[in-house]
């Protein structure tokens, strides 16, 4: 009886860490009180919005790890057309813009999936890639990916949120 209680956690520590991958570098020592900005998010994905949508998750989570003052980039209005290749000027523009704003710190990140998949139980998934970025060198510091699914009666956004999370305490864990 013992062994087959056993048996069935394993089964299920198994099949819950099949959800998720995440791979991640690590932690630099950044300082969480410096000033932070939110870069536009690339939408890689055939969701419209996508990338607004994981932009705004990760700026909340920077507010709630804690992190200092983090302004908005107000010119994002972000054309997420199919095919649209003006991902990188936006990113550039961006970054200029910190710059002259004084920012110590931009989280850039692109999505990759954010999407129910297809099938009977309508599971979410989300894949995301993280980096911060020491605004004056323009160096990216620290750079997280993962992809995570969810069960079927979860919201896609939750699923997002938990990974976005992961990644930003991993890529935070040296902050002081």
């Amino acid at each position: 009886m013992k062994t087959l209680k056993l048996l069935a956690c394993a089964i299920a520590v198994t099949a819950l860490a099949a959800c998720s991958t995440v791979d991640r570098g690590r932690a630099p020592a950044l300082q969480t009180n410096a000033s932070w900005t939110v870069l536009p998010f690339a939408n890689h994905t055939e969701t419209p919005m996508a990338g607004n949508r994981a932009e705004s998750i990760a700026e909340a989570l920077l507010h709630a790890k804690g992190v200092g003052k983090v302004k908005r980039y107000s010119a994002t209005t972000q054309q997420e057309a199919l095919f649209d290749s003006g991902d990188t000027k936006r990113q550039e523009d961006a970054l200029a813009w910190a710059r002259e704003q004084g920012i110590r710190y931009a989280l850039a990140g692109s999505v990759d999936e954010w999407r129910y998949k297809v099938g009977v139980d309508g599971e979410p998934a989300a894949g995301v890639t993280l980096q911060i970025i020491e605004v004056a060198s323009g160096d990216v510091v620290w750079s997280g990916a993962g992809g995570k699914s969810g069960w079927s009666r979860e919201a896609l956004s939750a699923v997002a949120q938990k990974l976005i999370r992961e990644l930003l305490n991993s890529g935070l864990s040296g902050a002081r």
